[in-house]
């Protein structure tokens, strides 16, 4: 009789638990941030992981940012100040901000960096459930970042991403190689990354540019570029938009005619994200 009162007390108290854990509601989960999380076993492979209050696996998009710097420099924390905006305008999302492996003349030349791009995501998307976000997926890059976003989104059909955010991002790598000049800081930047020249070596070139595997699966995409950036011409976000518009994507292209690469007024930057937040409400459910 003892052993059989013991038993149920014992399940009373399971199912007491699992009622608890089930009945606690979303906004007891608190705000959590954690920094230079690894997602690979090299040094250079981590990101930091920005989570609010209230998640849940539903309701709670994830932020991927990644950051510019010609492929062979820059940091996650040239995103840092933007990520609090970032969380206030997307539902209180969760932000992953990633490093990568750069470029240097002896090692890490493409396609590591698509490679180190599929691994973070890949290990975001199987975190979801322990850190508590949904697996509707929002690339957000710069430059050199924005060419790895949106050869994620575009050459991968899974995991699916849900939107891009590309700010002025190399889309062809044939054309930025042959419209920079001779000798020029961009011509060494390229070659630095994918090794050789259009001619010599045309199959890493269309490799590494996501305008090649644009299709009518691909995400929706907003694409903002500065009239004046003399790194990356204006014309690379032009292409991206007509080729996602002939394959019926939902996109848009805002051109700031005043600004060129990378550091843009806090105005502009504003009125950016104003944009981005009405994009991205309107096309990720």
């Amino acid at each position: 009789m003892k052993h059989l009162l013991y038993i149920g007390l014992f399940i009373s108290a399971l199912t007491s638990c699992r009622k608890d854990k089930v009945a606690q509601p979303d906004n007891q989960i608190p705000e959590q941030n954690y920094k230079n999380v690894s997602y690979g076993s090299d040094p250079a492979q981590v990101m930091d992981i920005y989570l609010p209050k209230g998640r849940n696996r539903d309701s709670t998009w994830l932020v991927v940012m990644v950051h510019g710097g010609a492929w062979s420099s820059g940091d996650k924390s040239d995103f840092t100040q933007y990520i609090s905006d970032i969380q206030h305008r997307l539902k209180q999302c969760a932000v992953a901000n990633i490093n990568y492996r750069l470029a240097t003349p002896l090692t890490n030349h493409f396609p590591i960096q698509e490679k180190d791009m599929k691994a973070a995501v890949d290990f975001l998307v199987s975190k979801s459930e322990d850190y508590q976000y949904s697996q509707k997926i929002i690339l957000l890059g710069a430059s050199s970042g924005g060419h790895q976003v949106t050869l994620q989104a575009y050459k991968y059909a899974s995991p699916k991403i849900s939107a891009v955010i590309d700010f002025f991002a190399p889309v062809d790598m044939v054309a930025l190689y042959n419209a920079a000049p001779v000798a020029s800081a961009g011509r060494q930047a390229i070659q630095l990354l994918v090794g050789g020249t259009p001619a010599n070596n045309p199959a890493i070139y269309e490799a590494s540019s996501p305008i090649h595997f644009v299709n009518a699966a691909s995400p929706p995409t907003i694409i903002l570029h500065g009239g004046m950036d003399q790194t990356v011409n204006i014309s690379q976000s032009v292409a991206l938009k007509n080729k996602l518009d002939s394959v019926g994507v939902a996109n848009q292209l805002l051109i700031y005619p005043n600004e060129g690469h990378n550091v843009w007024p806090d105005a502009i930057m504003n009125e950016a994200f104003s944009k981005i937040e009405a994009f991205v409400k309107a096309n990720v459910h």
